[in-house]
């Protein structure tokens, strides 16, 4: 521990992400990543584009990417923010709507960056315990008197709220901020960007590195009440002007124009998912409802930290969290029909063998 460290530095538990393994070739099921290339659009634009011109600082305003976001979701300008990632967009988020010693609610199992952003910004958390199915208490989450931010699919478990519980949660908040990460949002449920001009307490958050395959470039963006967007810009503005790059607004840009592609690859992974559960039922595993790109299974006989290991040997990555409540379960994201196969060909070769 170095003497020169905050106090918030000492005592903050960073957040841990998945495994990217350089020691061989894996099918990797562990980060929710697509299977699939990024469109054909994107890679030839960023295969054409004027190389000279990355001496020069990106567009501040992403205005290419702006434009192409307004016109996908019906809004206007002001009501759209873009930042490096939807992480940087929820860390801004934070940093823009709530003061130290502030309360924010969020569910016991979800998102693991909610608990790591609370502390950084020395915020004080309220955890609402998920139902026994880890459905999500909406009325828990209702007449509150502080901020919430809810991810919507949920993760680790994949379970979506309907719109109409969305709006309730929302609506009954009127005077506090509600967050809805929509980052597996394409994958089957039903965005709540639709709300955002009933209601200024409002904020979506989306990202391009699932739904769009766009890991890589780091892209995410916000909508809501232009009022919620100012402070987002102040915040940004008082940290890093250029938050995306230019390659990242070229792809980001071009990912949204082509709509056929987006569509195709999403109905493929929701088609795959669907094979992947009916499977893993098959095979003696609970597998809860999902409506993202992975799923949330656990096995009644076998110990998922035991599974996880053996997969990994077997050059398969998943997920596995070793946290109260969801110690026996594994979060399995949706590869290719092919890669899927491999998954279960492997399940039912090392099931047996463990005791």
């Amino acid at each position: 521990m170095s003497r020169f460290w905050s106090e918030v530095t000492k005592n903050i538990k960073p957040y841990v992400p998945g495994e990217q393994p350089r020691d061989k070739k894996y099918i990797k099921l562990n980060t929710n990543e697509s299977p699939y290339p990024p469109s054909p659009r994107v890679i030839e634009a960023i295969n054409t584009m004027n190389l000279d011109e990355l001496r020069l600082y990106p567009d501040p305003e992403c205005t290419d990417l702006m434009n192409e976001i307004i016109r996908f979701y019906d809004v206007n300008k002001k009501q759209v923010f873009v930042g490096n990632g939807s992480d940087e967009v929820l860390a801004f988020s934070f940093k823009a709507f709530f003061n130290a010693g502030d309360t924010i609610i969020y569910p016991d199992i979800t998102y693991s960056f909610y608990p790591v952003y609370t502390k950084l910004f020395s915020l004080s958390p309220e955890v609402v315990k998920l139902e026994d199915d880890f459905t999500v208490n909406v009325n828990a989450f209702c007449s509150r008197d502080n901020g919430i931010i809810i991810s919507n699919p949920n993760a680790p478990t994949g379970i979506a709220l309907s719109l109409e519980s969305i709006e309730k949660i929302v609506k009954t908040n009127s005077n506090k901020i509600v967050i809805i990460d929509e980052a597996y949002i394409d994958f089957g449920a039903e965005t709540a960007v639709k709300l955002v001009d009933l209601y200024d307490n409002l904020l979506v958050i989306q990202t391009l590195s699932k739904s769009r395959s766009l890991a890589g470039m780091r892209v995410g963006f916000a909508i809501g009440h232009e009022d919620l967007i100012e402070g987002l810009n102040r915040v940004k503005n008082s940290i890093n002007s250029y938050t995306l790059d230019r390659m990242a607004i070229v792809a980001g840009a071009e990912a949204f124009k082509d709509k056929d592609y987006f569509e195709t690859t999403v109905s493929k992974t929701i088609s795959t998912r669907a094979y992947t559960t009916v499977e893993l039922r098959s095979l003696g595993f609970e597998v809860l409802e999902s409506s993202a790109n992975f799923v949330f299974a656990t096995h009644p006989k076998f110990n998922a930290e035991d599974i996880y290991k053996s997969l990994r040997e077997a050059g398969i990555l998943v997920r596995y969290f070793k946290l109260d409540r969801i110690d026996n379960f594994l979060r399995i994201s949706i590869g290719t029909d092919e890669e899927m196969k491999q998954l279960i060909i492997e399940l039912n070769r090392i099931l047996p063998k463990i005791d």
